[in-house]
């Protein structure tokens, strides 16, 4: 079945928690303030298209296209980017919150967070090298046998990385930061 093609759109205030998007391939279209909550993106195409305020909450993303895809200020909680179709994808995320999603074995080199809420996020066996988490809230986030070289956390804070289960060669962190690398050796470190 061959998807229509949809370009240079603007969906502006929808809600497709109800009224499924229709299935295609859209490139340059801009969703802003859209609710994709609890709904259906699987099998679509998204190409050089930016989500702005909408809320994309437990969204079903099986198989689809992210590529060149900015998220502004959205809701994306519980979303499993891993399932995602990895043959093509590059996507960014500014202000986002995106709490509880799962990016677990994916391959992230030169990923960009700038500004989010990643509590509880799942980066296990991810391979995150030179990603940068530019002021990003880390608390409870999951890294376990994930690449972490290069990467940068120096604005990053509330992280828990254990530098024997992870590889963290030549990745950057702050003075302030360094308590969430030396968190299971129960010390304290004073100013």
């Amino acid at each position: 079945m061959i998807k229509p093609f949809i370009a240079d759109k603007t969906f502006k205030g929808q809600d497709f928690s109800k009224n499924r998007l229709q299935t295609g391939e859209y490139e340059n279209c801009i969703f802003s303030n859209c609710n994709f909550a609890d709904g259906y993106l699987d099998n679509q195409n998204f190409t050089e298209c930016e989500f702005i305020e909408c809320n994309l909450s437990n969204t079903n993303v099986v198989e689809t296209v992210f590529n060149d895809v900015l998220f502004t200020q959205c809701k994306i909680l519980g979303v499993k980017f891993n399932q995602c179709n990895k043959f093509i994808m590059s996507f960014s995320f500014s202000d986002c919150i995106m709490n509880f999603s799962s990016f677990y074995t994916m391959k992230l080199p030169k990923f960009r967070f700038d500004h989010c809420k990643l509590i509880d996020v799942d980066f296990t066996e991810a391979d995150l090298t030179q990603a940068i988490f530019q002021s990003c809230d880390l608390g409870k986030a999951v890294f376990n046998n994930t690449i972490l070289e290069k990467a940068d956390f120096s604005t990053a804070y509330n992280y828990r990385i254990d530098p024997e289960q992870n590889k963290i060669k030549k990745a950057r962190f702050s003075k302030e930061g360094l308590e969430g690398l030396l968190f299971k050796y129960d010390i304290q470190i004073d100013d």
